[in-house]
């Protein structure tokens, strides 16, 4: 078994603080690594560096901070079969699953080559007698970030990628249950050219957590989990004076008009749903069909996709189509949902409950599972289960099917399926969410537009990547100058000397 370790000033240190997280196998059950979790000494270590090795980073000027960058997209490539093995081994999702997480990621590494252009500020000439006004964005110095385990590279990517390239330095503190990719990541971006200190992974727990709210230096975070770790990192960071940006969790809902493509609406259902075994903040949880006849014809069309869906280990290659969850304690909590979803009386209609994997016994497999007839009062409507459960709200008219979606108290993303374009219109025109699909089930925007949900599965002013992440990992500062000036003999422009 291996422990792992930190990545503080360009190199692996090994934890001191003699506390340990183990690093699963889910597919197995096995632990097969451990991460150190870190002190607050050894968290202060890492700021210290950072802290040292940043002003000559943000003195480089921009374009070649985005060389580095370029340079860091060409070895995320070459290494994409690596990394992908590496997360698939400690996620449990599927290769080809890891290697998109790894691609999102990428992807708005390239957007943020885009730097020189990014942090150009405004200029006016002669806005007054003599009087120039111009505005620069500067680097914050010292940030940070908390990633949550289902996606190890993409997130950390959407952090750090626009921290760095804005001149500053970032300290990750990724997941304790999938740390070996962001620590590969730390590896990478220093081969591609990063000045050690300007990029450390420090693995950790609450401590850890705790250490990076309270320090001083830190001057921004950022975060992506649940709901109620979101409220605590913002509220304990913003009392602190610190800029925070705080991502929490989800109850997507995809509404099924009668006129929609059934085929293509199940479709999108079965792959947001199940796919990543549901461990995505963007899945669709809840379908609402309006009309019971649409709901009836949905319903026809699910169950047999479902039932082919092949649950098994990322070894299995293409032939799986989603594999473990994270943990046995996450294994529990979705089969605990789905036991409170037919006690509170919905229909049961694809039951995984009894699912096993011959010779995976141990692992953390849990199969799919389809509900109709849920209500908004039941546990498995409320809760964002994070597992391989669809529920089917049935709505009587499309402003019933909007109003399940605008009532929850989460917003991150929804979805319309339907041939009217006036209705696509409307939703997306009234609906109170961050992101909409149109006929696209999963609506993560692309790496040039930004990344956020509403109410209270987001806390912050700023969203993720594109123009966003720039503001919020640089500061605005307006300068208004004045040079007085005379006229020489013949005309020609002098200035007078200045003190």
């Amino acid at each position: 078994m291996q422990d792992l370790t930190h990545y503080i000033n360009g190199e692996h240190v090994a934890g001191i603080s003699g506390r340990f997280a183990d690093v699963m196998n889910p597919a197995t059950g096995e632990v097969q690594a451990r991460a150190p979790l870190a002190s607050v000494e050894e968290l202060n270590r890492a700021v210290d560096v950072a802290a040292k090795a940043q002003p000559a980073w943000a003195a480089v000027n921009p374009q070649r901070r985005a060389r580095v960058l370029m340079k860091f997209v060409d070895l995320l490539n070459r290494d994409m079969d690596k990394l992908a093995e590496a997360l698939s081994r400690e996620h449990g999702k599927t290769l080809p699953d890891a290697a998109g997480d790894v691609q999102r990621g990428l992807e708005v590494v390239e957007y943020c080559i885009g730097a020189p252009q990014l942090l150009k500020g405004e200029y006016t000439d002669s806005a007054g007698p003599g009087i120039d006004l111009y505005s620069m964005r500067q680097a914050l110095g010292v940030t940070a970030g908390i990633t949550p385990f289902n996606f190890p590279a993409m997130i950390p990517m959407w952090m750090f990628a626009p921290a760095i390239a804005c001149g500053n330095a970032f300290i990750l503190k990724p997941s304790e249950r999938d740390p070996s990719v962001p620590l590969m990541l730390a590896e990478l971006f220093e081969e591609a050219g990063l000045p050690k200190g300007i990029l450390q992974v420090v693995n950790g727990d609450k401590g850890a957590v705790d250490a990076i709210l309270d320090h001083p230096v830190i001057q921004s975070i950022g975060f992506v989990g649940s709901t109620p770790i979101a409220e605590y990192i913002y509220g304990r960071g913003c009392a602190n004076g610190k800029r925070v940006q705080c991502f929490g969790g989800a109850k997507n809902h995809m509404i099924i008009m009668p006129d929609a493509d059934m085929d293509q609406a199940a479709d999108a259902l079965v792959g947001a749903g199940y796919g990543a075994a549901g461990e995505r903040c963007m899945a669709i949880s809840v379908a609402v069909p309006v009309g019971d006849e649409t709901a009836d014809r949905l319903i026809e069309k699910l169950v047999p996709r479902i039932e082919k869906l092949k649950v098994g280990p990322y070894t299995a290659g293409n032939d799986v189509d989603y594999g473990p969850v994270v943990t046995k304690a996450a294994k529990e909590n979705i089969l605990r949902l789905v036991q409170s979803g037919v006690d509170q009386g919905a229909k049961l209609v694809v039951d995984g409950r009894d699912f096993n994997l011959q010779g995976y016994e141990d692992g953390f497999f849990v199969g799919a599972h389809l509900f109709d007839n849920v209500t908004t009062d039941m546990d498995i409507y409320k809760t964002e289960i994070f597992g391989p459960v669809l529920s089917t709200v049935r709505a009587q008219s499309y402003e019933e099917a909007l109003g399940y979606a605008m009532d929850h108290e989460y917003g991150n993303g929804t979805a319309i399926f339907t041939r009217d374009g006036d209705t696509a219109r409307d939703f997306a025109n009234r609906i109170n969410v961050g992101m909409i699909g149109v006929n696209v089930p999963i609506p993560v925007p692309l790496a040039y537009h930004t990344f956020g949900g509403w109410k209270k599965s987001a806390f912050g002013d700023l969203n993720q990547h594109g123009p966003d992440a720039f503001k919020f990992y640089t500061r605005t500062k307006t300068v208004t100058a004045r040079w007085p000036s005379g006229l020489k003999d013949g005309g020609e422009f002098h200035f007078k000397a200045m003190d």
